[in-house]
């Protein structure tokens, strides 16, 4: 079997960058991608015949760890019956009940295939209902990779400094209208400069694509109220919360009723898939039973609908606080082997999710995200990768525990850190 630097040599050739998503390529840190050929629980193993301890988990959605029998066997089961109809199925609609049952705010879903469909989507049906065009979305957070939301984005467009895109005309992104997160009188501006233009507001509830960056005070509140004040819809991007925050999303974590909200690959249990939704008032724009067209052969397919439903069933009986508990305790333990280091450390957390910003704090947005110490940041990653435990290769993205991740996985990442060398 061909090791990992031989394949990404092939990949180089046929794949730009010998990857298929930017951040994969591992060039921030200085080190070539690993390719994995198996999963299960908590670990991963590569090309190379090594076994990690898995942070990343998919970036995000293999909250029940990864190959979960019981979204394995139903995948598997879908999958006999037909990978892809191209018409209804009784999964998608018991899916969908599902997702209606346990977000607060969300009475209709419209299934699409990614994440980046959902908010492209969610923004179209928020123009055609407020008659508006501009949209307020902020530093560092990333929505998708449709144009107008590339003003500005996170994750891997900081981590390669790419500062836009070459191919998005100016026109594209002129109604993408930018403030700092957590700051309200910036918003607050911005819906004052631009009287009935903005169609609505964007968010992460905690923000993710910066690393983990948690709503201050007022902040989630607030944005209901400007956007309640101001007439445009709230969307909430729960991309990356959904599920993880809490079952019921951040909005039931932190009690905010947002007008849309854009899931995804969480809700496939880890299949390619994602989905928008909201009050019913403004779902029933959606075509055919509205005027707003989105369309897609994909969505709803019957795989990622068997896995998605099995997730959720399985989330359902999960506890939450202990992981929430059992997390914080090894990030806290981690930035204190850090600090023992002479390392500045500002550690952001909530639920299963966190970041070991390498900046003195407080870290409350992307300007202050963007303080922490890259390099360093990249010794650490590739001396914790040798060490057999996979975290993110940006220091812009969050760290993930899932449910299957053991105290014998803890402590193994707990001497690993300690044994860096930085």
């Amino acid at each position: 079997m061909p090791d990992s630097k031989n394949l990404f040599e092939r990949a180089c050739r046929v794949l730009p960058g010998g990857v298929n998503s930017p951040v994969r390529a591992c060039r921030s840190v200085g080190c070539d991608p690993l390719f994995v050929t198996k999963t299960a629980g908590s670990k991963m193993w590569t090309a190379d015949g090594q076994e990690l301890v898995d942070y990343i988990m998919s970036w995000g959605p293999m909250l029940l760890g990864h190959a979960h029998p019981a979204v394995e066997e139903a995948a598997v089961r879908a999958v006999r019956a037909g990978a892809s109809f191209g018409t209804p199925c009784e999964d998608e609609v018991l899916l969908a009940e599902l997702l209606c049952e346990i977000l607060p705010s969300v009475d209709m879903v419209r299934m699409v295939n990614s994440g980046t469909e959902a908010t492209m989507s969610a923004l179209r049906l928020a123009r055609a209902y407020t008659g508006r065009d501009k949209v307020i979305k902020f530093h560092g957070g990333y929505h998708g990779h449709s144009d107008c939301f590339l003003a500005s984005a996170g994750s891997g467009m900081a981590t390669l400094s790419i500062p836009g895109t070459p191919g998005v005309p100016e026109t594209f992104v002129a109604g993408t209208l930018l403030a700092h997160y957590n700051d309200l009188a910036g918003v607050r501006q911005l819906f004052e400069e631009n009287p009935e233009e903005v169609a609505a507001v964007f968010v992460e509830p905690v923000a993710g694509n910066m690393g983990c960056v948690l709503p201050g005070e007022g902040w989630l509140s607030g944005l209901r109220a400007l956007c309640d004040e101001f007439g445009a819809l709230l969307v909430f991007d729960e991309v990356i919360t959904g599920f993880r925050v809490d079952l019921g999303g951040a909005q039931k974590r932190f009690g905010i009723d947002p007008d849309l909200t854009c899931l995804g690959k969480i809700i496939g249990g880890g299949f390619p898939v994602g989905c928008y939704g909201g009050k019913r008032k403004f779902m029933e724009r959606i075509a055919p039973c509205g005027d707003v067209y989105q369309a897609g052969t994909l969505s709803g397919n019957p795989v990622a609908m068997a896995a998605g439903l099995a997730t959720l069933r399985e989330l359902q009986k999960q506890d939450y606080a202990a992981l929430e508990k059992r997390t914080l305790e090894l990030a806290t333990e981690l930035k204190s082997i850090l600090e023992s280091k002479g390392l500045p450390v500002t550690l952001n957390h909530v639920a299963s999710i966190f970041t070991l910003f390498l900046t003195e704090g407080p870290v409350t947005d992307f300007p202050s995200a963007s303080t922490a110490d890259g390099e360093t940041f990249a010794k650490y990653y590739a001396q914790m990768r040798a060490a057999g435990v996979n975290v993110a290769p940006s220091g812009f993205e969050c760290s993930f525990t899932s449910f299957a991740h053991t105290d014998e996985d803890f402590e193994k990442t707990l001497e690993a850190a300690r044994a860096v060398s930085l």
